[in-house]
């Protein structure tokens, strides 16, 4: 990925923009656009199976969220039908979608941050204002991938022990129950020692240096400044509430002026930079290739 190769300060403003105006923002149309990039984005970083697992995250709470704000929730002007003498509106069902969509757009995207952010980056960035919160976010956000590979390698290890006999749902039940404790217990002790290791190694003493190899490229400085306006352009919007609808107690829409139309625009072109960049990197390296 070429723009996970660029300089931090530019990876963290973008999903910084990004994820921030994702959180305020229910136009559906804002949020196709933000559903429909963090989608992309994800599968370019991830390859096919990005797939399988954006869609066993969105589909569920899609579901989940569409059906308990339908039922539990009867503001609305527009009633579809009567449960037990309480009102199912469109207007509930079509703010559980809009909050639905919003959330998987955030996970989806806090995914890519996943990849695109290392644990080097957010230690270089935070190390010398906030070192304690730069190593606590780094082992944060490598915590999830950490335990699965933790748990896959225990439980290959109980097969190669002959532990996973065959047995019924109570003998699973324990079998697994000793391999989630065994993952807490090399969880925890693994995290005390990677506190006393870089607390012995002087991490955020003052005047300690740390090496990195980020540098500040022309071509950083240019994404960063498309990324600052397109972003600024695109929050200011949505402070001025342009990528908002009224859905209670009948929808709606915002009137489309000028403003909403640069605002939006502003939106997609700071969605799109990642991929455009991963994308003309990708195209350099083939023609740099043929070259060769």
């Amino acid at each position: 990925s070429t723009f996970a190769g660029c300089h931090p300060a530019v990876n963290l403003i973008f999903f910084l923009f990004t994820i921030g105006i994702t959180m305020f923002s229910m136009s559906p149309v804002f949020l196709s656009a933000t559903l429909v990039f963090s989608w992309l984005y994800s599968i370019l970083l991830n390859g096919k199976k990005a797939i399988k697992s954006n869609f066993l995250v969105t589909l569920p709470i899609v579901v989940i969220m569409a059906v308990i704000n339908t039922f539990f929730t009867h503001n609305g002007a527009t009633v579809l039908f009567y449960v037990n003498n309480s009102r199912i509106t469109l207007e509930a069902l079509l703010y559980g979608l809009a909050a639905a969509v919003l959330l998987s757009s955030i996970i989806v995207w806090f995914s890519c941050f996943n990849v695109v952010m290392t644990s080097d980056k957010l230690i270089y960035i935070f190390g010398k204002a906030a070192p304690v919160l730069g190593l606590t976010l780094s082992m944060i956000f490598r915590f999830i991938p950490l335990l699965k590979a933790r748990f896959r390698e225990i439980s290959m290890g109980q097969k190669c022990m002959g532990r996973h006999v065959a047995g019924g749902f109570l003998a699973k039940l324990r079998q697994v129950t000793k391999e989630v404790s065994i993952l807490i217990s090399w969880s925890l002790e693994a995290a005390i020692e990677t506190s006393d290791s870089m607390e012995a190694r002087g991490y955020g003493l003052p005047g300690r240096t740390s090496f990195h190899l980020f540098k500040m490229t022309p071509t950083d400085k240019v994404l960063l400044a498309g990324t600052g306006i397109s972003g600024i352009i695109a929050a200011a919007g949505c402070a001025l509430g342009k990528t908002s609808i009224y859905y209670y107690p009948k929808v709606v829409f915002g009137q489309w002026d000028m403003l909403t139309v640069i605002t939006f625009a502003a939106y997609l072109v700071l969605l799109a930079i990642p991929m455009v960049t991963d994308i003309l990197g990708e195209n350099k390296w083939q023609q740099y290739r043929l070259e060769i």
